[in-house]
């Protein structure tokens, strides 16, 4: 046995075994500043702190403070306040006449110059980029430094010695650093500050807490809080003393599974000894899920024990390293029948602990990572408590209307009001499905919600308030999800949805199948006859079986016909002038609840007849034609709104570069001026009326478009300005995109007619049949995404008419900014029209949706409980060994088990999109926007949408995340001929920018 003494020993912030001792809990009245009643305190007992209480104490202690209000055992001690640590760094009293050092009641810096010096670095690091790790670990370094310099106040000194000294004569504590900034319901802080445990004496508590103080600039909390977007002037820090526990085996506990997502199953991770060994990931500790429901224990692994933190005698701790004991190996799974003879918690002590989570997360209302303690006589203690940041929310419906309600109506803050159907439920995430990874504004929801409720409606289902969608309509994390219930218990749902899916977001469609073999949706819908009861209203409403005919017979007159319902569309979007905010807002409603669907049907056929008569020439030729040939036959096609909108890009780029003025103002400036040159109308002549004619064709285009809260190119033209930089750098025309598609336009005719030629082999008639099937494929093929654009153009002109009302709104003083209107919903914005103040709404809903669009995962599918399936042990994203203690503090595990079929080696599995094989440098782009895409780079994304795809025409091929062989990312790759591989997990994260390398879009892999 190797042991190893330090005095104080610095552990994670949450490492502390802390609980009983001797001594008693310090009394309030110990500090000077009890006394006035009004003054900020400087001390306070944890008896007297509530959760409210967070910006005096800090994060640590508000949850310490309320888990004792609320009668959970937890260690006695006290609070050193926030008022502490601004008087210490800025106060400047008791100059170090004696030359006594720092901690006895003296400043060093009479002058002043080290709270000017910390003011300075905390100015420099909020212009920091979170990223430029080494300029942050510099000046967190300086920030340290002038912590550490800085003097004690007397005031301070004698307020800490008096409050522990009545915590007992050199009781043992622990001191705890306690962040502002620290256990958010949004971000755990958990391990960025410094926790010191088993400190003995009021020196070692003294020193210990302007330690604490420091670590409030360590290099991982700066950088933490760079990511997470808090600023560090707004963060101070408090700090928590006390009294330690010997603990004879300590650990965390998660009410709900931190993994899978799981609700009521109560994860516990436990070691012998102080819980900073388990904190830290110093060990494998011994692992327990619990059923919080029913108490059973359903699974249960020893760890390897191969370290033990344990108090000393005097101050300080031991680290014992041992070696592992024979029952455990490298972490025995040991069943859920007899547990082991050596696990460090019983059979009782565990049911207990989970008991015991299973009423703090009733008590905090949300799931709860809690540390704990048991001492020698077996009595446990709460440590902490916070909320587990890293579950996605459960999807809920949204809230009912409440017309004379000032109660904002915003599902992800309201409980499941919807009586869904009994059992199990599987909510697929839509936004998703359109290549959507941000969150979407609550107008964009709100717009989404009439949209989905006019579907609904047209479908003969009962849809008894518009404003909150149908019955399958879900939102978690402001994004949308759908109810998967009736379809997968329906025999017709499971034929047909996944298929769907598999062309749109091949990922998801894995999941759903998954699913299958799940119980709780066994098929208990065996006929169709609901699915032609919903569907057949709307074929026969809006004719759909005479436009498939007219597609198939007379293709030019269908053609004609579908630019004609986009015609009456743009008719039907026009609004009077004069109209008032309130009839802007009834006539944004009625476009999207009742003109809106009617495209769909009136468009959609077309592009159906054009994908079967693909899969005839497909089913004639058989073997004669490869898939490659036939991949070939949908490239450079016709008719596609969004490559027309490409190559107009493209070639206002040429005009720009064929023109020396404006070609000179493109090279000497960057996005931001030339945008404000453009707005001014002091462009260059050809670059202004070009980029004046581009806009007014599609400046109703935005990246994440179908969120009308999004603004649109007309109203921000930074990214069409940067991407025509970007194309201004391509060099070599024969790489030019218009000459590119034009190669792939003339390939594919060429293609057609040879698989004509082999259909002759078989008859004539044959070659008649595959000749007019390849003409229908190529004409209609390219409407895929007509449908959409028709959407988007109706959205772009609502959010016009809802920015007309954001400028009513404004000018009365209910918000502060036209755009504010986005963060409201329809009724929100009557209720401001009738007089109602939105000003603190607007900002909740603002908070909220930066803190979503931070989240870095999304789950494709969720079940009812939580659970999301890919995190399962078969599933694909985890291996389901990985232990609690290892997802603490917003970490996303990443590991794909070995046997998974996504990786193999060093090689990425995906789905085919687009043949091809390309091998060069990767560029990962998590948002297009102001994105540096060189001519020839390999274009990495989590997904894509009709904004992103002005970069493909330089990009050498693509790599995606979402997404399926028809998903809008692979048609457009097709049509330009890059290949591309869609639905790789994970891509974004695996591939990094500046790295070679291979994509073969035919096998689906990227090496």
């Amino acid at each position: 046995m190797i042991t190893e003494k330090s005095e104080s020993e610095p552990g994670s912030e949450s490492g502390s075994g802390s609980g009983s001792g001797s001594g008693s809990e310090w009394a309030p009245g110990a500090g000077p500043e009890s006394a006035s009643g009004t003054a900020p305190r400087l001390i306070l007992a944890l008896r007297e702190i509530r959760a409210a209480m967070l910006p005096e104490v800090g994060g640590k202690a508000a949850n310490l403070g309320e888990l004792t209000w609320a009668g959970f055992p937890v260690p006695p001690g006290f609070c050193l306040s926030t008022e502490a640590y601004r008087r210490a760094l800025q106060v400047d009293e008791n100059p170090d006449a004696d030359g006594q050092g720092p901690g006895t009641g003296t400043s060093l810096d009479a002058s002043g110059n080290t709270a000017r010096a910390l003011s300075e670095i905390i100015h420099e690091l909020e212009s920091a980029e979170p990223g430029d790790l080494d300029r942050l670990g510099v000046l967190a370094a300086g920030a340290r430094t002038a912590v550490l310099e800085s003097g004690m106040p007397a005031e301070i000194e004698q307020a800490i010695r008096s409050a522990y000294t009545g915590l007992g004569s050199d009781a043992a504590v622990a001191v705890r650093s306690s962040a502002t900034a620290e256990d958010l319901p949004f971000a755990s802080f958990a391990g960025q500050q410094d926790t010191y445990l088993n400190v003995v004496g009021a020196e070692a508590v003294l020193d210990a807490v302007r330690k604490c103080w420091a670590s409030l600039w360590t290099d991982r909390a700066v950088s933490y809080r760079a990511s997470n977007g808090i600023q560090h002037a707004a963060v101070t820090l408090a700090v928590v003393v006390q009294l330690m526990v010997d603990a004879e085996a300590a650990g965390v506990l998660f009410t709900a599974n931190p993994v899978t997502g799981r609700r009521r199953e109560a994860v516990i991770d436990a070691n012998p000894g102080l819980g900073e060994a388990v904190v830290s990931g110093a060990v494998n500790p011994d692992h327990f899920v619990v059923d919080s429901l029913t108490g059973r224990i359903t699974q249960r692994r020893l760890g390897d024990r191969k370290l033990v933190i344990r108090s000393l005698p005097g101050g300080g701790t031991e680290r014992l390293d041992a070696p592992s004991h024979p029952d455990s190996g490298s972490g025995s799974d040991l069943g859920s029948g007899s547990p082991s003879q050596t696990a460090c918690l019983d059979d009782s002590q565990i049911r207990s602990l989970a008991n015991v989570g299973q009423r703090v997360e009733e008590h905090y209302g949300s799931p709860q990572d809690i540390e704990w303690a048991l001492d020698g006589d077996g009595k446990l203690w709460l440590t902490q408590a916070r909320p587990i940041t890293t579950l996605y929310p459960n999807p809920v419906r949204p809230h009912p209307v409440r017309p004379n309600s000032a109660r904002p109506n915003t599902a992800h803050q309201n409980p499941n009001n919807y009586s869904a159907a009994p059992g199990p439920h599987a909510y697929l995430c839509f936004s998703l499905a359109q290549g959507l990874t941000r969150p979407l504004t609550p107008m964009g929801l709100a717009a989404i919600r009439v949209l989905a409720a006019s579907v609904a409606r047209t479908a003969g289902f009962q849809v008894p308030e518009p404003r909150n969608g149908p019955s399958p309509y879900y939102e978690a994390g402001m994004r949308i999800y759908f109810d998967l219930a009736t379809p997968l218990r329906s025999t017709i749902g499971r034929a047909i949805v996944p298929k769907a899916f598999d062309f749109m977001e091949s990922r998801s469609a894995t999941v759903m199948r998954a699913l299958f073999d799940d119980p709780g949706f066994a098929v208990t819908n065996k006929t169709p006859l609901k699915l032609i009861k919903h569907v057949a209203p709307i074929v026969l409403r809006y004719r759909v079986p005479e436009t498939l005919v007219r597609a198939i017979f007379k293709p030019k007159e269908a053609l004609e016909r579908v630019n004609k319902v986009a015609e009456e569309l743009k008719a039907a979007l026009a609004v009077p002038a004069d109209a008032s905010p309130r009839e802007r807002i009834g006539h944004v409603e009625r476009i999207l609840g009742k003109e809106l669907f009617t495209v769909i049907p009136n468009t959609l056929p077309p592009v159906v007849v054009g994908f079967a008569t693909m899969g005839i020439v497909r089913k004639l030729l058989g073997e004669q034609a490869s898939w490659d040939e036939l991949q070939t036959i949908i490239r450079g096609l016709p008719n596609n709104v969004t490559t027309e909108m490409d190559l107009a890009l493209w070639q206002l780029a040429t005009t720009i570069r064929d023109d020396a003025a404006s070609a000179r103002a493109f090279a000497d400036a960057g996005p931001a001026a030339l945008v404000q040159k453009y707005r001014e109308g002091r462009l260059p002549s050809v670059a202004q009326g070009g980029l004046e004619d581009f806009l007014s064709r599609y400046g109703h285009r935005a990246v994440a478009e179908i969120d009308l809260g999004m603004a649109r190119w007309s109203d921000d033209p930074t990214h069409i300005i940067g991407v025509l930089i970007n194309y201004l750098r391509l060099e070599d025309p024969r790489l030019a995109p218009d000459k590119q598609f034009e190669k792939a336009a003339r390939d594919a005719e060429e293609q057609a007619a040879v698989l004509v030629a082999r259909a002759r082999s078989k008859s004539v008639f044959h070659a008649k049949i595959v000749k007019a099937a390849l003409e229908r494929t190529r004409m209609f093929s390219g409407l895929r995404e007509f449908p959409k654009y028709n959407l988007v153009v109706a959205l772009a002109a609502a959010r016009s008419q809802l920015a007309l009302v954001g400028e009513a709104l404004a000018e009365a003083g209910r918000i502060d900014d036209p755009s504010d209107v986005f963060f409201l919903d329809f009724d929100d914005a009557h209720r401001g029209l009738d007089g109602q103040d939105l000003h603190e709404l607007v900002a909740r809903r603002r908070d909220e949706y930066e803190l979503e669009l931070r989240r870095r995962h999304v789950p494709r599918v969720l079940l009812s409980d939580g659970t999301e399936p890919e995190a399962l042990p078969s599933g694909s994203r985890n291996s389901g060994k990985t232990t609690a203690s290892a997802q603490r503090g917003g970490a996303q595990s990443n590991d794909i088990p070995e046997t998974s079929p996504e990786v193999a080696g060093d090689v990425l599995r995906g789905a085919p999109a687009s043949a091809g094989t390309v091998t060069a440098v990767a560029r990962v782009i998590m948002d297009p926007v102001g994105a540096h895409l060189e001519p020839g780079e390999i274009l990495v994304a989590p997904s894509t949408d009709p904004g992103w795809t002005p970069l493909f025409l330089t990009a050498a091929g693509l790599v995606m995340e979402m997404g399926g062989p028809n998903s809008h990312g692979a048609v457009v790759a097709r049509e330009y001929g890059i290949p591309a591989v869609v639905g790789v997990p994970d891509a974004t994260s695996r591939i990094t920018s500046g790295q070679t390398i291979t994509v073969d879009g035919a096998a689906g892999t990227v090496a």
